[in-house]
């Protein structure tokens, strides 16, 4: 190890995106981190791929031996980065693209706060407009509007560049493998924000390269997507479970206006997206994943 930080990508099958990361990832100035990629036992050759890179020592390659969903993924590379010492874990998607300086504008913050739970980048999508399934929210868990200010303070972000000290891992424990996928982002850094102050560092730029900026939207997503939606259901009111009478209000009134949108914009199968928001919901209400420590004698399933 010869850095304080370790970016951490998850990856799965997407090899040609990924060698763009891990490129923009090897381009930080003034300091490039440490990389540790993270690959989902994926099948499109992304071992061979790296070879060059992993032989030479460029950067650490971990595979899983089977798909553990991102959630899964990050669960296992931000464990493993604490494991190994590192400082601050830098994580992301393998489709995330950092700009020169990202890394470097989230450090200079990081030292002039000290004490901080988490630090997230500005996300923009490839036609330089705001990326929309990576828009932080607040301590009430709204969307932010307003990003003028070089230093906006933030409730839940996702693992689109997400900065966070080793401590804070160690505190409160990592991120839920059990969601497999969808919100398991939105849940840990929201463990966080109730803890510590955290923040969104709007110099600090990324461009996530999803194939639309539209966002997960069960209504109009395509057939072959929607059983996925039952992990975005059930995740999802798990983690508005915990924010007490608001976020029951915000489930109650979601639901509806959620089938409402099938029933109004959905092109097929109306009646099986209904089913998957209905059962996801449900299973949600029961849903109580343990959350694991770096330690494993430190354990909780309960609320953080």
């Amino acid at each position: 190890m010869n850095n304080s930080v370790a970016a951490i990508v998850v990856t799965y099958n997407r090899k040609a995106l990924l060698g763009e990361c891990v490129d923009c990832l090897m381009r930080q100035t003034p300091d490039p981190p440490d990389i540790l990629v993270i690959d989902n036992a994926s099948t499109d050759g992304t071992g061979e791929a790296l070879a060059p890179l992993i032989d030479s020592g460029a950067i650490r390659y971990e595979n899983t031996g089977r798909n553990l969903g991102g959630a899964g993924g990050f669960q296992h590379g931000m464990r493993r980065a604490v494991e190994l010492g590192y400082e601050y874990l830098w994580v992301m998607d393998d489709d995330a693209m950092p700009s020169p300086t990202a890394l470097s504008a989230l450090m200079d913050a990081a030292r002039a706060l000290g004490d901080f739970g988490f630090l997230s980048s500005r996300a923009l999508w490839t036609d330089g407009t705001a990326c929309r399934m990576n828009r932080q929210r607040d301590l009430k868990m709204n969307n932010i509007a307003d990003y003028s200010q070089k230093r906006v303070s933030c409730g839940a972000a996702t693992f689109v560049s997400l900065l966070v000290p080793a401590r804070v891992v160690r505190r409160v424990g990592l991120p839920i493998g059990a969601f497999f996928i969808w919100a398991d982002d939105l849940e840990y850094t929201r463990r966080i924000s109730r803890r510590f102050p955290c923040y969104v560092i709007t110099d600090s730029v990324i461009t996530h390269k999803c194939p639309t900026n539209n966002g997960g939207n069960i209504s109009t997503d395509e057939v072959s997507r929607i059983e996925r939606y039952r992990y975005a259901y059930r995740n999802e009111v798990y983690v508005y479970r915990r924010e007490g009478p608001r976020g029951f209000m915000r489930l109650a009134l979601r639901t509806p206006l959620h089938i409402l949108r099938v029933l109004a914009r959905a092109p097929s199968h109306r009646l099986r997206r209904i089913g998957v928001i209905l059962g996801g919901t449900l299973r949600g209400l029961s849903f109580r994943p343990e959350i694991e420590y770096v330690d494993d004698d430190t354990k909780s399933g309960g609320v953080q």
